[in-house]
């Protein structure tokens, strides 16, 4: 197991380290934001000044080893619109994501685990059959679309529920959240809602998928020779067997949600990492573009190691393999 834990490590601190140039690289060779930030009837001199104060007159080598220095130090940069640490600013909007993120895993595997399971006990009957025709819409529609029909029908038509903002926050474990209050609740279902649709449907297909193969297996067959009742066939035989794969695909779309929300906070006016992402993108604000990057890569990372390890726990083969390896 220790094995296997150092290696996954040395794969996670690479592929940080790869990201780290790429993500510097694509965003410093774009644009010049003096350009943006700098009044247009700005002399020569003020633009060459805020160049300088900006660190943008430095050859790109020595402005990439100046942030690898300061990235070993927790220092991300200095936001150019703000003019603040862009890690801060951040970490200010990381609990909205976060907060997001986690509801909707809740709602797409509270939901899509238990209908996928149906749907591949049934599969010819008319329940089965409408889950997976559900599923298919889930994956045909355009996030943004789904996120515009939910405002018009449950905030326009209806007015059961707020249209954008987060509402009112109360202080949890260090940080602002949302589900603690009816108004903070109220403003994070339709987002949560429309962030969770996709995930669900690949979560019901997936578990389908995985309770049709299982339930063809011959422990299945015997544990049901036996007279087990159908609920303990489900509950201990099916469904240990087909969490391996979903666990996987669970760790690594919740790293896709905090990635990817950034449609959904645009469309819900959600105060998360994703708007300011956007809000950056248009001004150019390089430190907070790398910075959000960054800690996005760190996040994804992370969780891709936890799930690693937890496949492993589930399934021993996959350690006993790589010491193997």
């Amino acid at each position: 197991m220790i094995v296997y834990l150092v290696r996954r490590l040395g794969q996670s601190i690479l592929a940080i380290i790869a990201m780290a140039v790429l993500v510097f690289a694509g965003v410093y060779f774009i644009g010049n934001p003096v350009d943006v930030l700098i009044n247009p009837e700005a002399t020569q001199a003020e633009i060459l000044a805020t160049t300088q104060r900006l660190g943008l007159d430095k050859p790109l080598y020595e402005q990439f080893g100046i942030f690898i220095w300061n990235a070993l130090h927790g220092d991300l940069g200095t936001s150019f619109v703000y003019g603040r640490p862009a890690l801060e600013i951040i970490l200010e909007r990381l609990p909205a994501t976060m907060e997001l993120a986690v509801v909707a895993l809740i709602l797409s595997v509270g939901i899509g685990i238990p209908l996928g399971i149906w749907a591949g006990l049934r599969p010819n009957s008319l329940s089965g059959k409408t889950i997976m025709g559900g599923s298919i819409l889930g994956f045909s529609l355009p996030n943004f679309w789904q996120g515009m029909l939910l405002i018009l029908i449950f905030a326009v038509l209806l007015g059961w529920l707020p249209a954008g903002g987060r509402g009112e926050t109360r202080a949890f474990l260090g940080m602002q959240v949302s589900f603690l209050t009816w108004d903070g609740l109220s403003h994070l279902l339709l987002p949560a809602i429309n962030l969770a649709l996709f995930k669900m449907s690949l979560i019901i297909r997936l578990t389908r998928a995985n309770t049709r193969e299982v339930c063809l297996q011959d422990y299945v067959k015997f544990a049901r020779a036996k007279g087990l009742a159908g609920r303990r066939i489900v509950l201990v035989h099916v469904l240990k067997n087909i969490m391996i794969p979903v666990v996987t695909i669970i760790g690594l779309e919740l790293g896709s949600m905090i990635a990817f929300a950034i449609v959904t906070e645009t469309v819900f006016a959600w105060p998360g990492m994703g708007k300011l992402l956007i809000d950056s993108i248009n001004l150019l604000d390089r430190p907070v573009i790398v910075a959000y990057l960054m800690l996005t890569v760190l996040i994804i990372v992370s969780i891709n190691l936890m799930v690693d390890v937890i496949y492993s726990l589930l399934d021993p083969r996959i350690r006993l393999s790589e010491m193997k390896g």
